[in-house]
């Protein structure tokens, strides 16, 4: 009998997972799902090859019955006090710039309605959501980013009351809305079988990645500032400016079952990027992006203000990263700390990195308490590696954040500590099993390493195994440990380079 287990309902859709304990992103064959309502008559039927399924076109407070082969499970959507389609507050298809149009439906959403996209394609430039309220994009449906930088309004760095608002790299700098903006939200929720995308390619955000322009740095295409009990469900959100999904300061986030996809070439264009957030869940997600798939970030010190709280209970399950710098990435701004992250039933597909922690001297703070398990990485040139030596930063390669010898303590020192690698399967690696680069003045402690089986790329060049200055290239390397202390090491497999296998 299949385990079936619920996510997520809103007011039109709803998500679960199936079978997710056994399983990474896809199911071993397809499975049919059935849907009734609560009379036994048949609403819906599909099939899915995926973990996580989102079911839509369903109505709000009601009752049904999700049966999948043999397992049946009760859900209720939530209520819905109002439904607005953007159509009929002037939004048009043929509009250059329906930015207007679709604010004023937002502005004007009672409590607990949803405002709908119906299919087509709507360009529009930056909007703002509100509180209690769900945006649903419906299949076909594509809200896309005006390419005209004039009519994104800048966020300043910070709010009158003196909070960060504007972020860039973990500091408080003014920054472009986002073509999805969200600030200061709660029980906020954007679903569905449509499309968000922020339109990097039209205009000319990837041609400036690391610069300011009119005085604010790029926008991302979802920015949720300080949000609570926040739902991200079934859509695509594709071809972002910069980073993609952005969360700051907020708790109590379910992103399940999107697909995020950004030009392999764009600059920057993380995919997923939880800063200062806590209790993060990210369930089912399919990544093909710019740079790092899941980058998991703190904040970082510096002259302007950087963003101060820790990021802290993240869980990352049954997600398929390709393509991607790094899969799941901590830092490197992380000087408020990042706690208790858990990667679990992943698979990652050529992406240079699989887990990666990176850091320097001047960071301060803690990445403690991380679990990857239960994943497996294919043609992932570095599976896991952690780098203490990170060369970010206009002072990066400066003797104090490069040098070998020890330094005193303080607290600009990074701590690292509690990494633990459980059920691990690596095929296909160019440079090295693993690699952990500690601090001599403070080593990473606490690593675990249990069943961990790798097989060489036998094609792969040789390369250095991260960003740091003195690193060697290197081909077929097992694992490095330079000030790394190691709790347990069993289960290790890592065949000769003359016993490479290629999958």
């Amino acid at each position: 009998m299949p385990s079936l287990l619920p996510l997520c309902a809103t007011t039109r859709t709803a998500s679960f997972s199936l079978d997710a304990d056994s399983h990474h992103f896809a199911l071993e064959r397809p499975r049919e799902w059935l849907i009734h309502d609560e009379g036994g008559l048949l609403v819906a039927e599909g099939m899915t090859s995926q973990v996580v399924l989102t079911l839509h076109d369903l109505k709000p407070q009601t009752r049904y019955l999700l049966a999948v082969e043999g397992t049946d499970l009760s859900f209720e959507t939530m209520p819905e006090r109002a439904l607005v389609d953007i159509t009929q507050m002037g939004a048009s298809v043929d509009a250059d710039d329906n930015a207007q149009s679709i604010q004023a439906a937002i502005d004007s959403l009672p409590e607990g309605g949803t405002l709908k996209i119906p299919a087509g394609t709507y360009r529009s430039g930056p909007l703002f959501l509100k509180s209690d309220m769900t945006l649903l994009l419906e299949e076909g449906a594509c809200l896309l980013g005006h390419p005209d930088r004039s009519r994104y309004p800048a966020l300043p760095a910070r709010h009158a009351d003196g909070r960060v608002l504007g972020t860039w790299e973990g500091v408080a700098e003014a920054c472009f809305a986002s073509l999805i903006t969200a600030i200061d939200c709660k029980n906020l929720v954007i679903t569905g079988a449509g499309t968000i995308d922020g339109g990097g390619d039209a205009g000319d955000w990837w041609t400036w990645p690391k610069e300011t322009r009119d005085g604010a740095r790029r926008p991302r295409t979802l920015f949720l500032s300080n949000g609570r009990d926040l739902i991200l469900s079934g859509i695509t959100v594709r071809n972002s400016p910069s980073w993609t999904i952005h969360p700051v300061f907020c708790e109590n986030l379910l992103a399940a079952d999107l697909t995020i996809e950004n030009d392999p070439l764009s600059p920057n264009t993380d995919g997923f990027n939880p800063e200062c957030c806590r209790e993060v869940a990210l369930m089912g997600l399919h990544f093909s992006v710019g740079d790092d798939c899941i980058a998991i970030k703190a904040g970082k010190r510096d002259p302007k203000g950087g963003l101060d709280r820790s990021c802290e209970r993240i869980t990352i399950e049954n997600c398929r990263m390709e393509r991607g710098h790094g899969g799941v990435v901590i830092g490197s701004e992380m000087s408020g700390s990042v706690r208790d992250v858990t990667v679990r039933r992943c698979i990652l597909v050529e992406t240079d990195r699989g887990l990666r922690v990176k850091t320097r001297r001047g960071r301060g703070g803690e990445v403690a308490n991380i679990t990857l398990e239960d994943c497996l990485m294919d043609r992932v040139a570095m599976p896991l590696v952690i780098n203490s030596f990170y060369f970010c930063d206009a002072d990066g390669r400066s003797d104090y954040v490069q040098s070998r010898q020890p330094i005193p303590v303080d607290n600009a020192t990074p701590r690292i500590s509690g990494i633990t690698i459980r059920n691990v399967v690596a095929r296909n690696v160019g440079v090295a099993a693993a690699a952990f680069y500690g601090l001599p003045e403070a080593p990473i402690t606490g690593i675990v390493i249990d069943n961990y089986q790798v097989t060489y790329d036998p094609d792969a060049q040789p390369d250095v195994p991260d960003m740091a200055l003195n690193f060697q290239p290197m081909r077929h390397g097992a694992i490095i440990a330079e000030h790394a202390e190691f709790t347990r090491r069993s289960g290790i497999r890592l065949p000769s380079p003359d016993q490479s296998i290629a999958v």
